[in-house]
């Protein structure tokens, strides 16, 4: 797929004061990005430094659509926080209800691209988040902007490590043909091996609709 100039402009991010918007939004800043980042006004104080608080609800797009202004490139984290299989209805509130208000705000803006955090799909465990993160695939799909959905499963970082007692069974499940591709799908990520993902896919966007699953992510950390 081609790949176009890095959009000129701020770039636009919800969720930033979430576990991975904390981590890219200070490596977009020292990139050189103007970064304009969404946050509750009781959730300012954890904004990364160097970002342009917008102050707003993602699930009401009314009081952020202006933000957006010369905003070229929108990036989406917004997601429910350690998510779990019993927070079906959470998933539809936050994860799913997010992107379409996402969506309403961009419809007519200038953003051209979007930046989407789903999730590893198919996946054998956690159904309800991946049905979410699905749907919401297929409404930015059919929005016509330029997309770009990155593909994670566990990410690895501070806080988030409990997953490394699991890395014998993925040792084992790669080395059986039967499990190889599921096992690669749902790889677990380190914290920078994703921010250099995003960051990449913020740089280089894309003529249509690119995906990045979880050993593109992490061909894309290596390089």
């Amino acid at each position: 797929m081609p790949l176009l100039e890095p959009l000129p402009g701020p770039i636009f991010a919800t969720g930033a004061t979430g576990y991975l918007g904390r981590a890219l939004l200070p490596e977009l800043v020292a990139r050189g990005h103007r970064v304009r980042a969404l946050a509750r006004a009781t959730s300012l104080a954890r904004l990364p430094a160097g970002c342009t608080p917008v102050v707003g609800d993602v699930l009401d797009p009314g009081a952020w659509r202006t933000a957006l202004a010369d905003a070229r490139t929108l990036v989406h984290l917004v997601g429910v926080r350690r998510p779990a299989p019993w927070m079906r209805r959470q998933f539809q509130a936050v994860d799913l209800a997010s992107v379409r208000a996402m969506l309403e705000a961009v419809r007519g803006s200038s953003i051209e691209h979007v930046v989407y955090l789903s999730v590893a799909q198919p996946a054998p465990v956690m159904h309800a988040y991946v049905a979410a993160r699905r749907e919401a695939e297929i409404l930015i799909r059919a929005s016509g902007c330029a997309t770009t959905i990155v593909r994670p499963w566990y990410v690895l970082g501070p806080g988030h490590r409990w997953p490394h007692l699991l890395q014998p069974l993925y040792a084992l499940a790669e080395a059986l043909p039967a499990t190889r591709d599921t096992a690669r799908r749902i790889g677990l990520l380190q914290l920078p091996e994703i921010v250099s993902a995003l960051a990449w896919s913020i740089e280089h966007a894309p003529s249509g609709v690119r995906v990045l699953d979880v050993p593109r992510i992490r061909v894309l950390a290596r390089a």
